[in-house]
């Protein structure tokens, strides 16, 4: 059988083919306009005495217009619609079909219902979807979908909400400049309010008052050195966020700080050039304007990437570094300037400042302050230090604190390691974060796989080629607090593929007698972030108000921990080859 040239088959819904004795039978169900036409029944005569043959006969299917269906059709989609938070949103559809279709309103792929907020109403060919108060978690795509037996169409529209934007993330951090200055930084807000934020504005308050006062307004970057306060006194800060709707809600408010003369503070302040620095956007200038403005002296060390030097600024006499980057190829010019967008977007007192860009035929130079105490595990192991555990909750903490600012900035490090975390002096115990040659910015919507690190402290969701989040940073803090405490790297293999694998089957223990003189906290801390799943591991924010993490006030163990696995560790370091960051 076939039907309008196309031959029928048993395993049809629609249609039936019927057979006995001499009688085949054709059952035609749910008819529609494809099915009218010439049905054709075809037989093979096949005879002992004489060659196969086959016999046909037709017959004509006409329909009568009056009982035929017709598909489902949007007419007229919902259109793109913005509005004020609190507002309410009408998106309207008409459509036609016969039978009456069936109509769906569905967002991010899940059906709506109608529910204290939302309401949907469909009647003679019009469907409306009702939203009211809403909020910023009401932008986003909205489908809606009509279907019948003949057909199916679905239309879209695009709701945006607008209004002033949600308080700066987290607590802003409040710095001592000196005597009669504090730096303070902030995180951007969850959301901007659906629009271009145009500033922030600093608010302060004294410990004799509680009025809060407006301090700088119109900030463009995440930090501002508030200046001209009183030896003495205590200081809060809080920050808003706004746009061309107005002000946020204030964020919470930051650590209360109190201005005073202290010559330890004041002697390592003098060397962290970030305390005096106004955080500004830097943009790549021409490299004669280096040459005009730098001296260069010697070479501080060098990597993949090129060099780095001492330079003066002759303007300010200040000593910074300048790291030199190759830029032969296209690519590698706008993977600097990727590093240079991140750290523009990063001004905070744990993390290493940009200052200026300059570009030469062959390079680039990036302008960054100098940090003179060299690696914080070199700082450890030298003979006039004693580790304790009491000092390693200091370091991971300040860490910590770098991590949650980068990470509330949709910002992951992806190259934490001992070789990138730097002390601020040789006699400090303040730290800074470095190098975010590796780092990316994050974008909700879209998943990021990269096949780039160092062997020893990526996440398994790296090696398996998976979607990376801020928790990856996380499971390198972990690795980080492992090796500080014991000398010993929780996951190294005899070589790369065997530290991989012990990495993906997260494959470690507390079992060496290094491990003896730890606390149970300090290990359900580290057993916290190096989970394999990474959602299962502690964000930054919940590693600083860990209970090994509190415990800075507290009565902690005092007890010397020996360096001699962790000098050797170093070494180790040292002489392993530095193409090791690039794994893929």
């Amino acid at each position: 059988w076939s039907v309008n040239g196309k031959l029928v088959t048993n395993d049809s819904s629609r249609f039936k083919i019927k057979s006995e004795d001499n009688t085949s039978t054709l059952h035609l169900t749910n008819i529609s306009r494809t099915d009218e036409g010439t049905i054709t029944c075809t037989a093979k005569v096949i005879s002992p005495d004489s060659s196969p043959t086959t016999v046909s006969c037709s017959s004509m299917l006409t329909l009568e217009m009056d009982h035929l269906g017709s598909p489902a059709s949007i007419v007229r989609g919902p259109a793109d619609t913005t509005a004020m938070r609190g507002d309410r949103v009408m998106l309207k559809a008409t459509y036609k079909g016969c039978p009456e279709p069936s109509v769906r309103w569905l967002k991010a792929g899940r059906e709506l219902s109608s529910s204290d907020r939302l309401k949907i109403t469909t009647s003679d060919g019009v469907s409306c979807l009702q939203l009211g108060s809403i909020t910023a978690d009401d932008s986003g795509k909205y489908v809606v979908s009509v279907e019948n037996l003949y057909g199916a169409d679905c239309h879209f529209a695009s709701v945006a909400v607008e209004g002033p934007p949600e308080p700066p993330a987290g607590h802003p951090s409040a710095v001592r400049s000196d005597d009669t200055s504090v730096s303070v930084a902030w995180s951007s807000p969850p959301y901007d309010g659906g629009c271009v934020l145009t500033g922030y504005r600093v608010e302060m308050k004294t410990d004799s008052s509680e009025e809060w006062g407006v301090v700088a307004e119109r900030c463009h970057s995440l930090s501002r050195v508030i200046r001209n306060l009183t030896t003495g006194q205590v200081y809060t800060f809080r920050v808003r966020a706004e746009n061309i709707h107005g002000a946020s809600e204030p964020s919470l408010e930051s650590n209360p700080i109190k201005l005073g003369h202290n010559e330890q503070e004041e002697e390592e302040e003098d060397d962290d050039l970030s305390s005096q620095l106004e955080p500004f956007h830097v943009e790549i200038q021409a490299g004669d304007e280096f040459v005009s403005r730098y001296t260069v002296h010697e070479e501080l060390g060098k990597g993949r990437y090129g060099v780095v030097h001492k330079v003066t600024d002759q303007k300010t006499g200040n000593i910074m570094a300048a790291k030199f980057v190759r830029c032969i190829k296209k690519q590698d010019k706008e993977k600097v300037q990727e590093e240079i967008d991140i750290m523009n977007c990063l001004h905070h007192p744990k993390l290493l400042q940009l200052v200026g860009a300059f570009e030469n035929p062959k390079d680039i130079v990036m302008i960054m302050e100098y940090i003179s105490g060299g690696e914080l595990f070199e700082r450890v192991v030298a003979d006039d230090f004693t580790l304790t555990e009491k000092d390693c909750i200091i370091f991971m903490r300040q860490i910590c604190e770098g991590v949650e600012y980068m990470h509330n900035n949709f910002v992951v490090h992806l190259d934490l390691k001992p070789e990138n975390i730097m002390c601020r002096t040789r006699t400090s115990h303040k730290i800074k974060l470095i190098d975010f040659g590796l780092a990316q910015k994050l974008k909700p919507d879209s998943p990021v796989r990269v096949l780039f690190g160092t062997p020893e402290f990526i996440p398994p969701e790296i090696i398996n080629y998976e979607p990376i989040g801020v928790e990856s940073d996380m499971w390198s803090v972990g690795v980080i607090c492992y090796v500080l405490l014991s000398g010993l790297s929780p996951f190294m293999g005899d070589n790369d593929a065997e530290t991989f694998a012990n990495i993906t089957r997260a494959d470690y223990d507390f079992d060496d007698e290094a491990f003896d003189a730890i606390s149970q906290d300090a290990k359900d801390f580290i057993s916290s972030l190096l989970e394999k799943r990474r959602e299962k591991r502690l964000t930054a924010h919940e590693c600083l108000n860990h209970q090994w993490m509190t415990q800075c006030d507290k009565k902690t163990k005092y007890v010397k921990l020996c360096t001699d696995k962790l000098k050797k560790f170093i070494i180790r370091r040292k002489w392993q080859p530095r193409c090791e960051r690039h794994t893929g």
